[in-house]
């Protein structure tokens, strides 16, 4: 790859679009052997316009090939996020007799010279050849509220004692209030119950998840996890994501804690790091897996990440597990198996570090990697990691000791002027165990996802080094810490297979400037 070109900050282990805008993630679903991943995409520019459904597929999780659009905007709606469902018994009528069609659930953002201007509303497309070809429903929409923010429907099959059915969780964005809907035929919907929780931070809610999960792998002790994404004003971080446990019993979920003050449910951070939103699972996934992905950007300045052929990247995929760590049920994740080392692994012996920073020894690669590293405290106020490094560059991974939390400082990371809001230290509560901190941290050529404690804690965060800054050190501060262990381990690329038209194909393009 030529670093020097306008692909310098392109990740090498992420999927992106070629040369167009994508942002959420929908439609995750699995089926015959592949995973399919639609997107929110801008068919014709790298901003958030036109939206439509790009489309990729794998069957790992980690290696795409892109796909044609699979559902285009058109000049009476732009096709918004939702999800898709393997239609097994086609309860929908829209496949064949006898076939299991693949029924896309998506929001229409109707346009003001629609016959229902300003109206989100739910919508279906139906695909009979395995995702290739794709039809939008001819009764749509399926279901409205008369609302200019319901949106972002997650639709699964329910299992129930007595009947199963198909359940969908969507949003009224600005009232941040989760609704819930069963059918029996993907289209026709009847109304079931509400969410929210006043005091969960941020000003829209979007892209809702629910799913269930056995707690610490005891199938007999099953809890819920509902999953939102959180808009929020930039000062304050932008983009987020957040998660409930509880239980679900087709009809109502109910949070399992509450604030003892508020009487509020309880919720967690999915992830602390500034570029990790709209998070939605894989339907369908073999052996009951709950894979997660997400948009790696944040509102507050995606449109101006300093990424010219392209803009948008998704995060690399994480399996999500239900266990107990001090008493409390909390969701762990952590990147999927399949990533193959791309030469020998470095490692580095265990040694106290002193207070400052020292440079290590043996660089890490100039190409994607893995580093994992154990550290003891020592008297250190803080010790960890700078990344991406050169004499002016540098991405800290550290820990305060005093106020026992993980840190990343992207402040002086490479390219931070494009931004107000993108130059930022942040920070997430994290114990150490045993006295140690353990940590997993994918780097790519433009982003860092730490995993923090086996996955208990992490952080994801877009930064845009230059591209000789590969150099890497130890650092502690007032007081000596000490490093127990640390493995680099290379990563074969997984460069995005590029071998299909990506265009609209036999849809009809939308007019962003309206009807001709």
């Amino acid at each position: 790859m030529d670093r020097s070109s306008d692909d310098a900050y392109r990740p090498r282990l992420h999927y992106t679009a070629a040369d167009t805008w994508i942002n959420d993630p929908n439609g995750l679903v699995y089926a015959d052997g592949t995973y399919h991943l639609f997107y929110q995409n801008n068919p014709y520019g790298t901003d958030h316009a036109s939206m439509s459904w790009g489309h990729a597929v794998s069957t790992d999780l980690l290696h795409w090939q892109d796909r044609p659009v699979a559902i285009a905007c058109d000049d009476n709606e732009q096709v918004y996020s939702g999800s898709a469902v393997v239609d097994e018994s086609n309860t929908s009528g829209l496949g064949a007799p006898g076939t299991s069609p693949l029924v896309a659930v998506y929001t229409s953002a109707f346009t003001e010279w629609s016959r229902y201007p300003g109206i989100q509303a739910q919508s279906l497309a139906y695909s009979v050849d395995g995702g290739e070809t794709w039809t939008k429903y001819k009764g749509n929409p399926v279901l409205t509220r008369n609302s200019s923010d319901f949106r972002d429907p997650k639709v699964f099959r329910y299992n129930g004692a007595a009947t199963a059915y198909w359940v969908m969780v969507a949003v009224e964005a600005a009232d941040r209030k989760i609704v819930v809907y069963r059918s029996d035929d993907l289209r026709g919907w009847t109304f079931l119950s509400q969410f929210e929780a006043s005091t969960s931070p941020g000003t829209i809610w979007e892209c809702p998840d629910l799913f269930p999960l056995a707690v610490d792998n005891d199938p007999e002790n099953t809890q819920w996890v509902l999953i939102v994404s959180l808009g929020r004003d930039a000062s304050e971080g932008g983009s987020a994501a957040i998660y409930f446990i509880g239980d679900f019993d087709g009809v109502t979920f109910t949070p399992a804690s509450r604030n003892v003050e508020t009487d509020e449910p309880k919720w967690e951070w999915l992830d602390h790091g500034r570029d990790h939103y709209a998070t939605v699972s894989f339907n369908d996934t073999p052996d009951g897996r709950r894979i997660l992905l997400g948009w790696m950007d944040n509102w507050a300045y995606a449109r101006h990440v300093p990424t010219s052929a392209w803009r948008g990247a998704m995060t690399l995929p994480r399996e999500a597990s239900l266990h107990t760590h001090d008493g409390r049920v909390v969701l762990r994740q952590r990147v999927v198996a399949g990533l193959e080392p791309s030469g020998r692994i470095l490692t580095h012996r265990p040694v106290h570090i002193p207070e400052g920073a020292h440079r290590l020894a043996t660089e890490p690669p100039d190409e994607p990697y893995l580093l994992e590293a154990t550290f003891a405290a020592g008297s250190s106020r803080e010790f960890g990691l700078i990344l991406r490094q050169s004499e002016a560059e540098g991405t800290r991974v550290g820990y305060d000791t005093v106020r026992k939390q993980l840190i990343l400082d992207r402040t002086a990371s490479g390219n931070v002027s494009f931004s107000p809001f993108f130059p930022v230290r942040h920070h997430a509560p994290v114990d150490l165990i045993d006295g140690l901190l353990h940590l997993q941290i994918y780097v790519d050529t433009s982003s860092v996802e730490i995993f923090a404690q086996q996955g208990l804690v992490t952080i994801t965060d877009q930064i845009f080094p230059s591209p000789s800054s590969v150099g890497a050190s130890l650092y502690s501060l007032h007081g000596a810490a000490k490093l127990t262990s640390l493995e680099v381990t290379p990563l074969e690329q997984t460069p995005v297979v590029r071998d299909r038209a990506r265009g609209i194909g036999p849809h009809a393009a939308c007019n962003p400037s309206g009807p001709n």
